[in-house]
């Protein structure tokens, strides 16, 4: 199984960006991982945010294959201590789906036709986290989540 990380837009500040390479490269020795970035939409102020919804999910959905599991990172997910992420990421891998894709969405969240899609949802934290921040947390929190199930000490109780 490969696990990608399917995000709306870049990430611009480069300490973030050397987070998420940093972890990227750990994870290589654990699973298949790949981040994919899906370009802003252009002139997204002459669309209502339920248009740029609905134009993101059509590029988020042409992503995302029948047999994908695809779990949403939102809000309003469920929420999960590390060692309850690594028992999921364990069940999503005995499923056998061909990919485990997890999407960080735009600023204004999900088109319906992506949460009907959706396998599960998902939620880091209460608190509201930036849309780049939220890469290099969910990257780390795989690997930790790795690490787990590998007993590694990586992560201490």
């Amino acid at each position: 199984m490969k696990v990608k990380l399917l995000c709306i837009g870049k990430t611009e500040k480069k300490f973030l960006v050397e987070g998420e390479k940093e972890y990227e490269k750990r994870l290589q020795k654990y699973v298949s991982f790949e981040k994919i970035e899906i370009n802003d939409i252009k002139n997204a102020k002459n669309y209502s945010e339920e248009q740029l919804k609905v134009k993101e999910g059509e590029l988020i959905l042409d992503k995302v294959q029948s047999t994908d599991f695809l779990v949403l990172l939102d809000e309003r997910g469920k929420m999960y201590s590390s060692l309850k992420f690594a028992d999921f990421l364990q069940h999503c891998f005995l499923r056998g789906s061909k990919n485990l894709i997890f999407v960080v969405g735009g600023p204004y969240g999900f088109s319906k036709a992506v949460y009907d899609r959706a396998n599960e949802k998902l939620s880091l934290s209460s608190m509201t986290l930036s849309h780049q921040m939220i890469r290099l947390f969910f990257i780390e929190q795989v690997y930790r989540g790795m690490t787990i199930l590998k007993n590694e000490p990586y992560h201490h109780e």
